[in-house]
């Protein structure tokens, strides 16, 4: 009995140590588990093995505290293989308590090894009904042994194990004997069982799960921070709704600058002449006239055939890329080509239209804008 109650306060005092590893799924209604367990007993000593050979089974419910500690309560029952008549010898209700070995030794990983050992020590009370069927022989018992369990699964919800054990009679009741620990009343117990292990509330798992403890001066850090990143997030998406208005109204401005119908021609007065001006733009290299060019175009027309008297003069440009020859052709080209629809398109007479190509064009900063035919329209009043 010393000896046992030496163990159960070495036990609590290293209960009280690991208590304080930080782990999910400890509540209150976690890690319960339910089996049943099934084997043999026989003397330790003094004993005939044939004889006194029994059958033991029985059904248990346990908690796991933490990782390394657990406990719970077993229920057995057995009889005699050879000598009982009575459907049940002996019956006995213990407290468990179980160590893990592995965790203690090697530490908890987050979830069961595939094989782990447990130490298991308790106590109980029994009670024989044989030989006398009354079952007045009434006794404590100590119960101490080793699990040596195999975890089944992803999720560990089943377990088999073997278990060997020491079962001793602490003290007859009926009689008021005491016999501490003798192995002469002691019986050799061995079972194996299987272990359904319950799900858990907090962690949703069969067993419990590590779980980092933070301290709180690190989580108001965090906290601290994570508000300044949402505060300039929030700034960002104002600025991002202003930059977003912007380009909606740069968008409407480019819209409304292709929709707006072409500036009206410049026009001068030269003593008693009326002259107008209208450009043809051509991309690089090109000598037709673009489609997007074509109102220009007839816009001359127009105010040809509405003034009988009126002359165009057609000056071809280029821009100073290439060479000086290969520009003035391309120059001269494009005076020809708005020419060829004033007269083919438009039946504009030939006598009234004057083409000639003037090279590379020096009338605008940029290159590009210098790749045109210039009409001048001239009209006698």
């Amino acid at each position: 009995m010393k000896k046992f109650l030496t163990l159960c306060v070495l036990g609590a005092a290293a209960l009280s140590a690991t208590a304080q590893q930080t782990v999910q799924g400890a509540g209150l209604w976690d890690n319960w588990s339910a089996g049943v367990v099934a084997g043999a007993t026989f003397p330790a000593k003094n004993g005939d093995f044939t004889d006194d050979l029994g059958l033991t089974y029985g059904a248990e419910i346990s908690k796991q505290i933490t990782p390394i500690w657990g406990m719970g309560l077993q229920l057995m029952a057995g009889h005699h293989v050879t000598n009982s008549a009575n459907l049940f010898d002996a019956v006995t209700l213990s407290a468990m308590g179980r160590v893990n070995l592995h965790n203690l030794f090697l530490g908890y990983q987050g979830q069961p090894r595939n094989f782990e050992v447990d130490l298991t020590f308790g106590m109980g009370y029994g009670r024989n009904f044989y030989p006398n069927p009354k079952g007045d022989n009434g006794y404590i018992l100590a119960k101490g042994g080793f699990n040596f369990n195999w975890n089944l699964g992803e999720t560990k919800a089943w377990t088999v194990s073997v278990r060997p054990a020491l079962v001793v009679s602490q003290e007859d009741l009926a009689t008021n004997q005491t016999n501490l620990m003798k192995l002469g009343n002691a019986a050799l117990e061995l079972t194996a069982g299987v272990v359904y292990h319950f799900k858990n509330q907090n962690n949703g798992k069969n067993y419990m799960t590590l779980v980092r403890a933070y301290d709180q001066n690190e989580v108001d850090g965090l906290n601290a921070k994570i508000n300044d990143l949402r505060a300039q997030v929030d700034n960002n998406k104002k600025v991002i709704a202003a930059k977003d208005d912007q380009v909606k109204q740069l968008q409407n401005q480019l819209n409304d600058c292709r929709n707006q119908k072409p500036a009206v021609q410049k026009e001068t007065i030269v003593s008693n002449k009326k002259s107008l001006e209208q450009t043809i733009t051509f991309g690089q290299g090109k000598s037709t006239v673009d489609a997007s060019q074509l109102p220009n175009v007839e816009r001359v027309a127009t105010f040809l055939k509405h003034h009988p008297n009126a002359t165009v003069s057609i000056k071809g440009y280029a821009s100073p890329e290439g060479s000086a020859e290969v520009n003035a052709r391309i120059a001269a080209a494009r005076a020809e080509a708005v020419k060829g629809i004033l007269i083919n398109k438009y039946h504009i007479s030939a006598s009234r239209i004057k083409a000639e190509g003037q090279g590379v064009g020096n009338m605008f900063s940029e290159n590009d804008w210098n790749r045109v035919s210039i009409c001048t329209i001239e009209d006698a009043e």
